[in-house]
């Protein structure tokens, strides 16, 4: 996939000398300051034999063309030993190993400056859906801002929210891992379950990680920081409010139910969705991010659970309706028993613009809808057995709403035969449609 790949064609060891690595500058500051360093020790120390050594090669050397040569290959041959002295230096202090040997350090550096020159993009949603699109876009650009919702209950999360009284963290631990430098590690340690053990059976190590920085630091949003920092990560994660944010449903015969952990189990149709406190503040981070953006994306995840909560935060859905950023909503692949039956990629969007409108929204929320275009018949078959369908792409519900459609084939192949967007395949979609459309304006 060309776009998530580096191709470079110049010699890994010339790589040190590519514009923008910021390597440069440093290597002409540390000359500069060495000889310096060393006319001012031979002044104090009147080191007479270096002048009588100048004194006899100038008789020695007394051709102008011949010094020119000999000097020249006395500053190549003295260069080349700083620069190996000053790179050996630093692989020693780094202790590179494995991966990330002494050859591959030039191309890491490189590819690290074309990243951090990537577009600004934001993420909302929540759940496995959003740290799967990370894993993606994280292959396209370093400026990333992830922001997740907080309204989950259940699990894990739900007995650390109630017992310490912080934020969910299992979302955010999701969307850390995902954006580790070292995801395949990363993600087994901060997804292992604790199997056994009183009082911590059932937790998984990374949401008893946050809880003890939430803990150090004093508040959730520094914990989150401090372990991105830990972890190395690719960009940055922000809760969508610090509130202690509860979600309600309205189900279509009038029914009220309260926490994200039971809306699902209901079976019933959902016409709204709202929180407590009705008005849950958003950290400025959030919203100075989505101002900022070049490319802002919703999705995928679960549309009443992990997408639009996000939109019931304040400020939120105004801010992305009236971002000059480009805007895209990546749409699920199948229905969700108990959220979205039945539910057609119109439906979606009408859901998400519904919410958008009664939350501040002034303009149109997003600009185009990814789709997944392909689903072989015997997965379809396997989901339709637990009451799952495809979701149905009526396309002229979806012009008549003003969105493009962008369609591509989305899932992946797994062992399990589970229906999974593959992260690579997501990213390239996105990113194909963003650079057609152009940058923002």
């Amino acid at each position: 996939m060309k776009i998530f790949k580096t191709r470079i064609k110049m010699p890994v060891g010339t790589l040190w000398l590519v514009p923008g690595l910021k390597l440069k500058r440093w290597f002409f500051l540390i000359v500069v300051g060495s000889i310096i360093a060393a006319i001012g020790v031979t002044i104090m120390f009147r080191l007479e034999p270096i002048i009588l050594l100048y004194r006899y090669a100038k008789k020695l050397f007394n051709n102008e063309t011949v010094s020119l040569i000999i000097g020249t290959l006395l500053v190549l041959i003295g260069a080349i030993i700083f620069v190996k002295a000053w790179q050996e230096t630093n692989f020693s202090m780094m202790n590179i190993k494995g991966q990330r040997s002494r050859k591959a350090m030039g191309e890491a550096l490189y590819r690290r400056m074309k990243l951090n020159h990537g577009p600004k993009i934001v993420a909302i949603g929540g759940g496995t859906g959003l740290s799967t699109l990370l894993k993606g876009i994280k292959k396209l650009t370093n400026n990333i801002t992830a922001i997740v919702t907080v309204g989950d209950d259940g699990g894990s999360s739900g007995r650390l929210r109630e017992e310490m009284g912080i934020l969910p963290p299992g979302d955010i631990r999701n969307c850390i891992a995902a954006l580790a430098d070292d995801d395949d590690i990363v993600t087994k340690l901060f997804q292992y379950r604790f199997k056994m053990g009183e009082g911590i059976k059932g937790h998984s190590f990374g949401n008893l990680f946050i809880t003890a920085m939430s803990a150090i630091c004093g508040d959730m949003v520094s914990a989150i920081s401090e372990s991105s920092k830990v972890l190395l990560i690719r960009g940055r994660v922000l809760p969508a409010t610090v509130d202690d944010m509860r979600l309600i449903a309205t189900m279509e015969d009038g029914t009220v139910v309260k926490g994200e952990s039971n809306i699902p189990e209901v079976g019933k149709r959902i016409i709204d969705l709202s929180s407590e406190p009705s008005e849950c503040n958003p950290t400025s981070d959030v919203i100075e991010a989505i101002n900022d953006a070049d490319l802002i994306i919703l999705g995928p995840g679960s549309l009443y659970t992990s997408i639009i909560p996000n939109l019931l935060v304040k400020g939120v859905s105004e801010a992305v309706s009236s971002s000059k950023a480009k805007k895209i909503y990546v749409c699920n692949v199948m229905t969700q028993p108990g959220e979205t039956d039945n539910y057609s990629v119109s439906d979606h969007i009408r859901a998400l613009f519904r919410h958008a409108v009664k939350t501040g929204a002034k303009n149109k929320l997003f600009d185009a809808v990814l789709v997944n275009d392909f689903i072989s018949f015997e997965l379809a078959q396997k989901y339709e057995e637990k009451n799952s369908l495809p979701v149905e792409e009526d396309t002229g519900a979806i012009k008549e709403l003003g969105v493009e459609i962008v369609r591509a084939r989305l899932i992946q192949d797994n062992k399990e035969g589970l229906v999974r967007h593959n992260p690579a395949k997501v990213a390239k979609a996105i990113y194909y449609w963003y650079m057609k459309k152009g940058k923002k304006n």
